[in-house]
């Protein structure tokens, strides 16, 4: 199979990496990309913006697949287009896309098929947006309803913070994505990540992992991309992930369907596990990112198949296999992020982090400059680790981590600290 990789992230070194290792692979192809991902593929300048130009690329070099990373392509349509000229393509439609490109879509999809969710309310002017925080009371979340990179998203614990968040969002702080937004109810419980492999009619459950989306030790400052990643989720039993299938999958996928617009792709939960049971925060319509690379270092089985599996709706007869080990990802990020990344910052040593046992360095942010490879974005590498237990992942993870010499980047130190201590606890 000749396959071509949409995205430069360290989602899709990930991809890169373990599509490469495909018996069924002849030619992996990837724009943009980035100095890790052409380790494994063919990097070419296709603007992907350009649905036509990509067209014309895969018929040009006969392309089998094409693997959509990121979320802003898949709800520009990009995989509707691929389809009307006969390409295939790994990912949701532009319509099926809005379970991510649009939060009160979403909200209003769950409210349709009694998917468990916390209350909301969706408004496209400010005033009236404020009076349902005055009514409701903070704590409270404010979404812009858009895609926003992971960032237009604000838990307000006073209303005048609610109050100036939604401000931001109708003053174009998150450009189109601010123009409308939800507002929701203070859900309280641990976080968990839940991923489901979609053919539109099969939902295939496809990993579980825990991110940390603050920027800071502890889980203090503000929201980022991720910092860091850890899978399995430990909190994530068995029977909890029949009841995830049964409540929200299931009939997400069933809604989808009678919308005339199935999914096929990833699904990607972010679950908040309440007192009541698991609610949905939102979907993404792609892996996430840093949780990819961890699944990615989990998963026995061919990804390549398994992909092509969704596309072609073969999923009722696919399994998906996990090594029997935990995997956990530092990222690496520039000094000032996530507000004001500073890019340039040398990076070296990575050669080093080859001797420590049981670690892949995936490249987010870097660009090779000269002969050097410098960080060219807010989150800049994804030092990944595979190891019997969470604890013993982390160890191998921060071993890594200080081996690499990158002056001007920072890490959180404490990834994994909940499943840590568990495992501390014997629970």
């Amino acid at each position: 199979m000749n396959v071509f990789l949409i995205g430069s992230g360290g989602r899709e070194h990930a991809l890169a990496w373990k599509i490469s290792a495909s018996p069924v692979l002849d030619k992996l192809y990837a724009a943009p990309g980035n100095p890790g991902i052409a380790e494994h593929a063919e990097c070419v300048s296709v603007d992907v913006a350009n649905h036509q130009q990509v067209i014309e690329f895969c018929r040009a070099n006969s392309i089998d697949l094409v693997v959509v990373g990121p979320e802003a392509p898949l709800v520009a349509g990009l995989v509707d287009d691929l389809k009307a000229a006969g390409i295939a393509a790994f990912g949701p439609g532009k319509i099926a896309a809005q379970l991510e490109g649009s939060k009160g879509f979403t909200k209003d999809l769950c409210a349709k098929y009694n998917i468990p969710t916390a209350g909301y309310g969706r408004f496209a002017d400010a005033a009236a947006a404020k009076d349902y925080v005055r009514q409701m009371g903070a704590p409270i979340v404010i979404k812009a309803d858009g895609l926003a990179a992971g960032k237009g998203v604000t838990i307000a614990m006073t209303e005048d913070e609610a109050f100036g968040a939604i401000d931001d969002c109708f003053a174009g702080a998150f450009g189109a994505a601010g123009a409308e937004v939800v507002v929701e109810e203070f859900l309280e419980g641990e976080e968990a990540s839940f991923f489901c492999l979609c053919d539109g009619t099969t939902a295939l459950p496809f990993g579980t992992a825990q991110d940390h989306k603050r920027v800071g030790d502890g889980d203090t400052g503000p929201n980022t991309g991720g910092m860091g990643a850890y899978s399995p989720a430990p909190v994530m039993t068995d029977p909890l992930i029949e009841q995830v299938m049964r409540e929200i999958i299931e009939p997400t996928l069933r809604g989808m369907r009678e919308m005339g617009a199935p999914f096929v792709g990833i699904l990607y939960a972010g679950l908040m596990l309440t007192k009541d049971g698991p609610k949905l925060i939102e979907y993404n319509a792609r892996f996430g990112d840093p949780e990819c690379q961890v699944l990615m270092l989990r998963l026995k089985d061919d990804i390549l198949t398994l992909l092509q599996g969704a596309v072609d709706g073969q999923l009722a007869h696919m399994s998906a296999r996990w090594q029997d080990k935990a995997a956990l990802t530092v990222v690496l990020a520039a000094e000032g992020y996530p507000e004001a990344p500073k890019k340039g910052g040398e990076i070296a040593g990575l050669e080093r982090v080859a001797e420590v046992p049981g670690v892949q360095v995936f490249h987010a942010g870097t660009a090779a400059r000269d002969g050097k490879l410098v960080a060219n974005g807010g989150r800049v590498l994804n030092v990944t680790a595979l190891g019997n237990s969470v604890t013993e992942a982390r160890d191998a993870a921060y071993k890594a981590v200080d081996l690499i010499d990158f002056q001007t980047g920072f890490c959180r130190r404490d990834i994994g600290w909940r499943a840590i201590e568990r495992e501390s606890k014997g629970a």
